[in-house]
């Protein structure tokens, strides 16, 4: 057959039609033993299953995260304790001393109803506050997910998981800024 060549899509259909009959046909029957036959054992559902998130944990006990946001990175690491946060070896009120940046922060936890039921230690780098702040909430966002599987649905749908990958635009050349161009001279 392999030297017919296929011309409409009725030779196409009879073609696989035999090569599927051909290699049912050289698959050895099951033996005496064998429960099931070797056809059930190979067939498929034709939906999609579901990803299974495991939790996924450290020789200490907790779950280790990565975090970004614009220029910014951040380490954080979860484990179960009374909510103290600490951000580069300080009280995250002292690093993050405007209240929006504290609530940016909380926000994963809120949406989570985790308040006061983890410690978050995290070290960040890179940015500005506002982007670290960001950085912070993204990775308290995974770590939670790492150490409570089933929060991801929650904190998916509250797009805390998304990494924001908007960044700031290069300077071009023969301009002010990115897009800013010099004062224009008629004369």
């Amino acid at each position: 057959m392999g030297d017919k060549e296929i011309k409409s899509l009725e030779e196409l259909g009879k073609a696989t039609a035999a090569a599927e009959t051909a290699t049912k046909a050289d698959v050895p029957a099951p033996a005496d033993g064998d429960a099931a036959p070797a056809e059930e054992a190979t067939t498929q559902s034709d939906e999609p299953t579901a990803p299974v998130y495991v939790q996924k944990l450290d020789a200490q006990g907790r779950a280790y995260a990565t975090g970004k946001r614009k220029n910014a990175i951040a380490r954080v690491w979860i484990k179960p304790g009374n909510g103290k946060i600490t951000v580069n070896g300080r009280e995250f009120k002292t690093y993050f001393a405007r209240p929006v940046l504290q609530l940016v922060i909380h926000q994963p936890i809120l949406a989570a109803e985790r308040k006061d039921q983890y410690d978050i230690v995290c070290t960040v780098k890179g940015g500005g506050l506002s982007g670290q702040a960001g950085a912070v909430r993204h990775g308290v966002s995974r770590a939670l997910t790492y150490f409570e599987p089933d929060l991801r649905g929650v904190l998916k749908k509250g797009g805390f998981l998304t990494r924001d990958s908007r960044v700031v635009e290069r300077k071009k050349y023969g301009r002010a800024k990115a897009r800013k161009s010099f004062q224009f001279s008629k004369r």
